[in-house]
C-alpha cells in the first residue's frame, strides 16, 4: 500500500453491452482496454475483442455503437473473450483495473461468467467518478465525454469500448495529476480516495 503511484501498472477498460440489464437479458458485445504505468498512457499496448451475444443487436445499440451482426458473428463466446481478456491483464502484471462507472462493466464480466458457470471475484478497482467526486463534489453527471472535456483530455469518438477505455485512461492520469498536487502519492492514499475515505 505504500508504493508509490508512479510505480504502479493500471489496465483501463470498457464493455459494450446489448443494452443496460447486463444481470438479466443483455449480453457483451465488446471488451477493450489500455495500459497505465504510473502516470502514463501507454496507448500502444491495448486489448479489444469482440463477444457473439447469440441474440439480436437492436437498432437502438447499433446506432449508439456502430457494432452491427456481421461484427460478432465470428467472435467468441463472451467466457473465451473474458479469458482473453484476463490473460492481457496477466501478461501485464496489472495492480488495479480501472474504469467510468466501472461496477458496471464488472457486471457485465460476473453475470457472463455467471451464465457460463463461473463464479468471478474481482480485485479492488478504481472508479474515475469516485476520485472526480473527491476532487470536485459539485460534479453530479456520468457522462465520459462532458468530463473528458472538463478536464481537458483527450476526447474520441464514443461507445466503442476501446475508445471509451482510451479517453478513460487520458482523464484518469489527469485526474491522478490532480491528486498528486493534493499529496495523493501512494496506492494506499489512492485506494482510501477512490473509497470516498481520502
Amino acid at each position: 500500500m505504500n508504493r508509490k503511484i508512479a510505480d504502479l501498472t493500471f489496465i483501463v477498460f470498457d464493455t459494450e453491452a446489448t443494452g443496460f440489464r447486463v444481470g438479466a437479458e443483455d449480453r457483451m458485445l465488446e471488451i477493450g482496454a489500455v495500459k497505465v504505468e504510473g502516470y502514463e498512457v501507454k496507448e500502444n499496448i491495448t486489448f479489444q475483442t469482440f463477444s457473439n451475444p447469440h441474440r439480436l443487436i437492436s437498432q437502438e445499440i447499433n446506432q449508439l455503437t456502430g457494432i452491427q451482426s456481421k461484427d460478432v458473428e465470428k467472435a467468441p463466446v463472451a467466457s473465451d473473450a473474458i479469458r482473453d481478456f484476463f490473460n492481457f491483464l496477466e501478461g501485464n502484471n496489472v495492480n488495479s483495473l480501472v474504469g467510468h462507472y466501472v461496477s458496471f462493466d464488472e457486471l457485465v464480466l460476473k453475470s457472463e461468467l455467471k451464465r457460463a458457470g463461473y463464479h468471478l471475484q474481482m480485485s479492488p478497482s478504481i472508479d474515475t467518478l469516485n476520485l472526480i467526486g473527491f476532487l470536485s463534489p459539485s460534479y453530479d453527471m456520468r457522462d465520459l465525454e462532458r468530463y473528458a472535456q472538463v478536464f481537458g483530455t483527450r476526447v474520441y469518438p464514443r461507445h466503442r469500448a476501446l475508445n471509451d477505455a482510451l479517453m478513460t485512461a487520458y482523464l484518469f492520469v489527469e485526474l491522478l495529476e490532480l491528486l498528486r498536487d493534493r499529496k495523493v502519492e501512494t496506492w494506499g492514499e489512492l485506494v482510501q480516495v477512490s473509497r470516498g475515505r481520502g
